[in-house]
C-alpha cells in the first residue's frame, strides 16, 4: 500500500499515543474528524493497522523474572516444530513464541513471579515439551531500548 504524507502523519500521531479519540488525532494530524476516521478504517482494512492493545507493566503485576530459552529441536521427527509449538502455546507463562532459521530453532519469552516460580515454570512445562534437542537460557537483567514505532 502506497502512503502519502497525511496517512504518515496520522500513523505517527497513532504509535505515539494509540489510546487518543479520533477527534484529538485528527486535529494533531491536521485532518477533520470525518477524513481521520475513513483513513484509519482504509488502513485497518488494508491491514497496515492490525489493531491496538494495551502495554502490560509485568512487573507492577509482581512478575520479575524473564527468561529468554533458546531451543533446538529434534528435527528428526518431521512434525517436532508443529508439535512443540502446540504445546508451547499452552503454557501461561510464555509471552512470546520466536522461530529462526540456523542453529536456534524457537525462542520463547517467559515471566516469573521469582526464581521459585520460574524453577517451578522450567521443571513442569517448559522441560516436559516435546521433541528439545538443546536449551539455552538467557536471564533478561534490563532493557535498554525497544522500539515499537516505525519510522515513518
Amino acid at each position: 500500500m502506497q502512503l502519502d504524507d497525511a496517512d504518515r502523519r496520522l500513523l505517527r500521531r497513532l504509535q505515539a499515543a494509540p489510546g487518543l479519540p479520533v477527534g484529538e488525532l485528527a486535529e494533531q494530524a491536521g485532518m477533520t474528524p470525518a477524513t481521520c476516521s475513513r483513513r484509519l478504517d482504509r488502513l485497518t482494512r488494508a491491514g497496515v493497522i492490525r489493531g491496538q492493545r494495551a502495554r502490560i507493566d509485568w512487573a507492577a503485576l509482581g512478575y520479575t523474572v524473564l527468561v529468554s530459552l533458546r531451543f533446538t529441536l529434534d528435527k528428526t521427527e518431521p512434525r517436532a516444530f508443529d508439535e512443540f509449538l502446540a504445546a508451547a502455546r499452552e503454557v501461561p507463562e510464555v509471552l512470546e513464541i520466536q522461530t529462526f532459521l540456523g542453529r536456534v530453532d524457537v525462542r520463547l519469552s517467559v515471566i516469573a513471579r521469582d526464581m521459585v516460580h520460574y524453577q517451578e515454570v522450567y521443571r513442569t512445562r517448559i522441560l516436559t515439551l516435546p521433541h528439545i534437542a538443546d536449551i539455552e537460557a538467557l536471564m533478561h537483567v534490563a532493557t535498554i531500548k525497544t522500539a515499537e514505532t516505525l519510522p515513518i
